[in-house]
């Protein structure tokens, strides 16, 4: 197989889309690829330093004719310089905006046919595809790519429909990394959090109101009334203090625990009887799916991409956006019967090793690349949309 040197470029803090890239370059290193991120800080998951890895930081020049400094400018700048000092074969952007115009920009700064690969996460198209003044420049940085690939089937569906996008998408899911996700031993840190007669109810968020953190209250609130029980929320975000009020004004302060932003999530999830996603819009839902990877199961909305991931009855139960009834008769019922929790819990390992593996969708990406590139591939399908 040949190696490749790929250029990757993603949000680097907190969120979906800096995990899966992140986890990405790392399995493409691992594989022999040589791996360039260039980002404006370092990748949180990036970790300490690995072979064929390599981080090139963007500087912005904080001029004092700008208003405000041309980051988008500077990025594309850089991605130039490092592809014709590393002699890179693509770049792989994350996010159409800014990423994938910028590297269509870095590209004619070139002036040559290095490949332009980019992935679709959700809010580039679901909130920032609903901005008319944002939609030429959306659909320019997806067309101007040699690959589009996206996180979900639905996600493809919506990016035909706000922005009339008729190219070939690829469908590439997240994966998660049976390496780091699986089912921790955490009997003795559980006793910190809940009784032995408890269960437990997690939400992992960024708290903003699209993750509907309100109705997580709702559900747990409904639960506890009838299993006795504790709710874990991780994560921090704009709507955390509302949440806190509403908790407070409920009277279930003694009930829930706020665990704040947590690296070492695999050792979190653990903690779970149960996770509840109730998003109004998730274009994919990586953190059931890690979840799911530790014999955790969602309780979650049908929304988005979630529908793809979790399968109703058999990995987590999902109800209409909003609709915290059924939701918590869901989780009574779950956490009720341990002969159906466990059966949930081995469906949720079964199907996140077979379905969603590093490898798997590793090498999707690989075949994606060497497609472009006019290479010879591995003999994987990929999957269009």
């Amino acid at each position: 197989m040949e190696r490749l040197k790929i250029g990757i470029t993603c949000y680097p803090s907190l969120g979906g889309s800096g995990v899966v890239a992140t986890e990405l370059g790392k399995l493409l290193a691992e594989k022999g690829h040589e791996v360039h991120f260039i980002t404006h800080s370092i990748p949180f998951r990036l970790g300490t330093f690995q072979k064929n890895i390599f981080y090139h930081e963007v500087e912005v020049n904080d001029y004092y004719v700008f208003r405000y400094p041309p980051y988008d400018l500077a990025l594309a700048t850089k991605m130039a310089q490092v592809a014709k000092m590393q002699n890179l074969d693509l770049f792989h952007v994350h996010y159409a905006v800014p990423h994938a115009v910028c590297a269509y920009l870095a590209k004619q700064i070139l002036g040559n046919d290095i490949k332009v690969v980019t992935t679709l996460h959700g809010t580039d198209i679901t909130v920032l595809g609903q901005d008319e003044s944002l939609k030429d420049l959306i659909r320019l940085g997806i067309n101007e790519s040699d690959a589009v690939t996206a996180v979900s089937r639905d996600l493809i569906k919506e990016t035909r429909k706000a922005l009339d996008i008729t190219r070939e998408i690829d469908l590439t899911y997240n994966f998660v990394d049976k390496r780091v996700y699986y089912p921790r031993d955490v009997t003795d840190l559980r006793g910190d959090f809940a009784a032995p007669d408890e269960k437990i109810l997690m939400h992992i968020s960024n708290f903003r109101p699209v993750k509907r953190v309100s109705d997580v209250v709702d559900v747990f609130a409904k639960v506890n009334r009838q299993v006795p029980s504790k709710l874990l929320l991780v994560g921090e975000g704009p709507d955390l203090p509302k949440i806190q009020a509403k908790i407070s004004e409920m009277g279930l302060d003694d009930h829930v625990r706020f665990l704040g932003k947590q690296d070492e999530i695999a050792q979190v999830i653990s903690l779970a009887d149960l996770l509840l996603l109730p998003s109004e819009k998730e274009s994919f839902g990586l953190v059931a799916l890690e979840a799911m990877a530790c014999g955790v199961p969602t309780i979650g909305s049908q929304a988005g991409g979630i529908p793809e991931l979790i399968q109703h009855g058999k990995t987590g139960f999902l109800a209409p956006v909003g609709d915290t009834e059924s939701m918590a008769k869901y989780a009574v019922r779950l956490l009720s019967d341990e002969a159906m929790a466990e059966s949930f819990r081995h469906a949720c390992l079964e199907r996140s090793c077979n379905d969603f593996s590093r490898d798997m969708i590793t090498n999707q990406y690989e075949d994606i690349y060497y497609r472009v590139l006019g290479r010879k591939v591995s003999g994987l399908d990929p999957i269009l949309g």
